[in-house]
C-alpha cells in the first residue's frame, strides 16, 4: 500500500460516499478494501481544518478483520410501454465463489450509500451493468487514507 498524506481510523461516519465512484475494489476472504472518487469529507471529520465540506479523490477505505455477509443483486420490475408490468426479477444472492466475477461491475459504479451500523457496513452500489447492489460486510474497524482535499 502506498504512504498516504492524510489517514484515519474509525470516522466512516465522517464522511459522506453517496455519488462517489468505485475506482478498485477487492472482496476476498478476511480483506476487503475499495478505492473511492468523489468522497466528500464532512467538517466534523479529524484531519479536516476546514470548517465546510471538502471532497477527495483515490480515498483508499480499507475494513478491518473484513466478512462479507452478503452481496446481493437487488431485483427490478419491467413494464411496457403502456405502464402494464411485463415480468418481476426477484433478488439474486451472489455466490462467494463468484465475488471476483461481480467486481468487475462494481468498478465504476456509483455508491448510492454507505450505511454503518453495530459493526456491519452495508454498500447500495449502482453497478455498471445497470443494475444495484447491496453489499454488506461486517469488520472490526475502518481505515480511510487520501492524499488531497478539493472544493466541493
Amino acid at each position: 500500500m502506498m504512504d498516504y498524506k492524510y489517514h484515519t481510523i474509525n470516522e466512516i461516519n465522517h464522511f459522506e460516499f453517496g455519488e462517489a465512484v468505485i475506482g478498485d475494489v477487492q472482496l476476498t476472504d478476511r480483506m476487503f478494501h475499495v478505492v473511492l472518487d468523489n468522497v466528500k469529507i464532512k467538517p466534523e471529520n479529524s484531519c479536516n481544518r476546514d470548517i465546510r465540506t471538502m471532497r477527495t479523490n483515490e480515498l483508499f477505505l480499507k475494513l478491518d478483520e473484513a466478512e462479507i455477509i452478503s452481496l446481493v443483486e437487488e431485483g427490478y420490475s419491467e413494464y411496457d410501454a403502456n405502464g402494464n408490468l411485463r415480468h418481476t426479477y426477484e433478488d439474486v444472492t451472489i455466490e462467494p465463489e463468484k465475488y471476483r466475477e461481480t467486481e468487475g461491475v462494481l468498478v465504476e459504479g456509483t455508491v448510492y450509500e454507505l450505511k454503518f451500523e453495530e459493526s456491519v457496513y452495508c454498500f447500495v452500489i449502482d453497478g455498471t451493468d445497470d443494475r444495484v447492489y447491496v453489499l454488506k460486510v461486517a469488520a472490526s474497524g475502518d481505515e480511510e487514507s487520501w492524499n488531497r482535499f478539493l472544493e466541493v
